[in-house]
């Protein structure tokens, strides 16, 4: 007869008597977390670690080899968020895979919609808070030992930064799983998850749209006019439609990507074409 261990029974047991999510996939997602940065590229961010992340939960809610493919190719779409707090968007996706996974009804782009525009905010609140704030408290104190020769400064720095980090990286992995699950449980029959669809994906464009402007930039050195009455181009520009340039350089990159041109291609014809324009005086 064979016997199970009380370990073993302790990893099958799951986070809730209605989720198949068992204990031994929030481990799982949690040590895998500290990889986000791992597999860091310049097109998708943090795409390839999130979905290694969510492979546990995706293999665990799935039985059919294609709705798990599906799943993953699902979240290797643009990620971006503060490592720390990662797992907090791990347990919100975790809950909507295995609603979706239940629920024939369920909407799948509500994941990425949610996801989407959950991510800025977080990544708000997240780099100010660690990068912002608590790596500079813990630089002050480490710094202020070792400059003493006490051993106390680097240990502190570390201690400091990541006793608060692996709490609330825990914390927000398992409170998401658990309250998100109960959360889109309660939510599905009254049709507010249309409105939180809605919502999500027009926030999620806005957030793009405000990126876009924001690290895109393309000012013309062109001028009108002669001496005192000289006037650039841009500043016109600017007069009608603000980060017009930008809008239109973002637009013909996401045409190019639609044509399956590679993002290295498209970053050297740009790097090219700037060098260029700007060695004639253009921009």
């Amino acid at each position: 007869m064979t016997t199970i261990s009380k370990d073993e029974t302790n990893n099958l047991q799951t986070i809730s008597p209605e989720s198949q999510i068992t204990k031994k996939d929030i481990r799982q997602c949690f040590w895998r977390s500290l990889t986000l940065d791992s597999s860091w590229n310049y097109e998708r961010m943090q795409n390839i670690a999130y979905c290694y992340m969510m492979a546990p939960i995706i293999r665990r809610v799935y039985e059919k080899k294609e709705d798990r493919a599906a799943a993953l190719k699902r979240h290797l779409e643009f990620m971006s968020v503060t490592p720390h707090i990662c797992t907090l968007l791990v347990g919100i996706s975790g809950a909507m895979e295995e609603e979706n996974a239940k629920n024939p009804a369920f909407d799948e782009g509500s994941i990425n919609a949610v996801k989407s525009s959950l991510m800025g905010p977080m990544a708000g609140v997240g780099d100010s808070f660690f990068w912002g704030t608590l790596k500079l408290i813990a630089a002050g104190v480490g710094i202020a030992l070792a400059s003493q020769g006490n051993i106390m400064g680097p240990i502190l720095f570390l201690l400091i930064i990541n006793v608060p980090h692996f709490i609330l990286r825990w914390l927000c992995l398992d409170k998401g799983f658990k309250y998100g699950t109960q959360f889109f449980k309660d939510i599905s029959s009254g049709g507010i998850i249309t409105k939180i669809t809605e919502a999500a994906t027009m926030l999620g464009l806005m957030v793009i749209g405000g990126m876009t402007a924001a690290n895109v930039s393309l000012n013309l050195a062109l001028t009108v006019g002669s001496g005192d009455w000289a006037e650039s181009v841009q500043s016109y520009l600017d007069q009608i439609m603000p980060g017009f340039l930008p809008a239109l350089l973002f637009g013909l990159m996401y045409w190019m990507l639609g044509k399956k041109v590679k993002t290295t291609t498209i970053l050297i014809a740009v790097m090219i074409l700037c060098i260029i324009l700007s060695g004639f005086g253009i921009v």
